[in-house]
């Protein structure tokens, strides 16, 4: 099935985005259309915003990942949609635009879990084996994941509350940063003392792969309320020092996390993936624990780290080459584990829809 065709649409929280990808793993198109601008006054993605610049931007990113790979819908071999988990508006939108298109041109349609999509990205870049260990770390979501097939992972740990990027973005938020924080926060740290600041390492002090940061942001807000209380202000020092502090905190904690994971699993690769996989030191300190453990590391590419259609595809083609097929009825769904086995977790942030 090396000629299948599949095009991939991500709707899930605030970019819009779709992608033609094939059997072989070419990555014909991959357009992907923000909402920075739109959601950048509010301090966070507003739900509402995201599902009306959904509907109204999909066919048009469909119709470029289309026009980019110089085929037709005659030309595809399916279609592949984000079905949850997510911000339900914005995922319905993407699975109604996706039924249209597999009904008016007559092809297959899979649902495809938004986290899979990130857990099979290494299948897609570099083409690895079964299993491997997968570090999901983005806005919405942190686990730890053995991938054992498309449809097979067993959950070894996860945030019970904020995820990682979740954290940077609240942090920006505090440090008047603009949004999305994560990279704002990472260049203000490249300039900052992260020893200035003794912020927390949550749940280190317990066994175990579940995490925790939450604890962490309150604890950088008393310190930042502090810095204004003491100074009338705060200066751009303080706030260089502080994202320094942070960054090297939630630093330390995915390292030392998943060099737990690691030595329970027993994983030959360590691959990680979510838009916190863009932060140059975490994936060095990742990266670093890997070595240390003898097992190899994986990251994608920037641009398919932060959500986009291309993994979904790629996801889509697995899933169809299993023998996945969706009909009309397909629902979105604000929750879905990748491991259905395992209890939930404790809690969620804001943004736990992904959690």
């Amino acid at each position: 099935m090396d000629d299948l065709i599949f095009l991939g649409i991500e709707s899930s929280c605030d970019d819009t985005a779709a992608a033609i990808v094939t059997g072989d793993r070419r990555i014909l198109s991959n357009v992907v259309a923000s909402q920075t601008d739109l959601h950048a006054d509010f301090g966070g993605v507003v739900p509402e915003i995201a599902a009306r610049a959904h509907a109204e931007r999909l066919d048009l990113v469909v119709e470029q990942a289309l026009a980019q790979a110089g085929l037709g819908l005659g030309d595809l071999s399916g279609v592949a949609v984000t079905a949850g988990p997510g911000l339900i508006g914005g995922v319905m939108a993407g699975v109604m635009c996706a039924k249209g298109i597999a009904a008016g041109a007559g092809l297959p349609l899979v649902g495809v879990n938004h986290l899979a999509g990130h857990a099979l990205t290494p299948r897609l870049t570099d083409g690895v084996d079964f299993p491997y260990l997968m570090l999901l770390v983005s806005g919405g979501h942190c686990q730890f994941l053995m991938a054992h097939g498309p449809e097979d992972f067993t959950r070894l740990g996860g945030t019970i509350d904020d995820a990682p990027g979740e954290a940077f973005d609240k942090l920006a938020k505090l440090l008047a940063l603009p949004q999305p924080g994560g990279p704002h926060v990472e260049a203000e740290a490249a300039l900052g003392d992260p020893q200035r600041f003794p912020l927390p390492r949550p749940l280190l002090d317990r066994p175990g792969c579940d995490l925790s940061f939450s604890g962490l942001k309150t604890a950088a807000l008393r310190q930042r309320d502090a810095l204004i209380a003491e100074a009338g202000g705060l200066r751009a020092a303080d706030r260089r020092d502080l994202c320094a502090a942070f960054q090297r905190a939630v630093t330390e904690v995915l390292a030392e996390k998943s060099r737990r994971a690691l030595a329970e699993s027993g994983a030959p690769l360590l691959a990680v993936a979510g838009g916190v996989a863009a932060n140059g030191p975490i994936r060095a300190a990742l990266q670093a624990v890997a070595a240390q453990a003898g097992a190899g590391f994986l990251a994608p590419p920037l641009r398919l780290c932060t959500d986009n259609g291309a993994m979904i595809a790629w996801a889509g083609i697995e899933l169809y080459r299993a023998g996945r097929r969706d009909g009309m009825d397909l629902s979105a769904r604000p929750r879905w584990p990748l491991d259905r086995s395992a209890a939930p977790m404790l809690g969620s942030g804001k943004k736990g829809a992904k959690a």
